[in-house]
């Protein structure tokens, strides 16, 4: 298993490259704004050949180069239906300042060959068995990828639905924080806590860490049937 992550040029978002092993074919995950030149870089240092382009949620902060990524290739680019519409108009997931932060123009195609993702899941693209969880919550179509790891730990890309120490915000369009505790509570906190997490934005971090010490987690420990485990 070979994962390369990177941030964006603007927002810190991280963008992921995950193979089975170099010199093989891999998944894109999120490529946001400013990526081309790096994500060129980490395919040729390690000799990998894109499959497909997997979105976490529609936000412009990861897709931005979902296009010229999968043109460039014939590659298919995979989404929840509930933020499809995002790729053809990320405006509306947009605040107002956002939006005048772009100047009310957004320089954005929408990639020609666009899938969807299903709740549940599990993918096999490039050698690599993908399992898609639904949690909703920051976008209505909001998903976290999962996939066995290189030592066998489980690893879980959670977009922006779970980061180091916080979550994602839920006050955009589309967001609703009602959603996200029941994702957070029902598709989060029922992983092991062996699970590595490479979010959206910042650092890695485990589910037994995040369990133990993200605020936002804490009050949802005693909620469900799941055994709840903690460090």
């Amino acid at each position: 298993m070979l994962v390369v992550g990177f941030p964006a040029q603007a927002f810190g978002t991280n963008c992921y490259v995950v193979a089975s092993a170099p010199g093989e074919q891999c998944v894109v995950i999120d490529p946001g704004i400013g990526v081309l030149d790096q994500l060129e870089s980490v395919l040729a240092e390690h000799r990998l050949h894109p499959a497909a382009v997997m979105l976490s949620h529609g936000h412009l902060d990861h897709t931005f180069s979902v296009a010229p990524v999968c043109g460039a290739r014939g590659i298919t680019a995979w989404i929840h239906p509930a933020d499809r519409e995002l790729l053809a108009d990320p405006a509306k997931a947009l605040s107002v300042d956002l939006s005048a932060m772009f100047g009310g123009r957004l320089p954005y195609t929408e990639p020609d060959d666009v899938a969807e993702l299903t709740d549940g899941a599990v993918m096999k693209l490039a050698g690599l068995e993908i399992t898609v969880d639904h949690a909703p919550g920051h976008t209505g179509g909001s998903v976290m990828f999962r996939m066995p790891g290189a030592e066998g730990e489980p690893l879980c890309f959670t977009g922006d639905v779970l980061f180091r120490d916080s979550i994602g915000r839920t006050d955009l369009p589309g967001g609703s924080m009602a959603r996200m505790t029941e994702s957070l509570r029902d598709k989060v906190l029922t992983l092991a806590d062996e699970t590595v997490v490479l979010p959206g934005h910042g650092p890695s971090t485990t589910i037994g860490r995040e369990r133990a010490r993200n605020p936002f987690l804490q009050n949802l420990q005693t909620v469900g049937d799941a055994p709840r485990r903690g460090l």
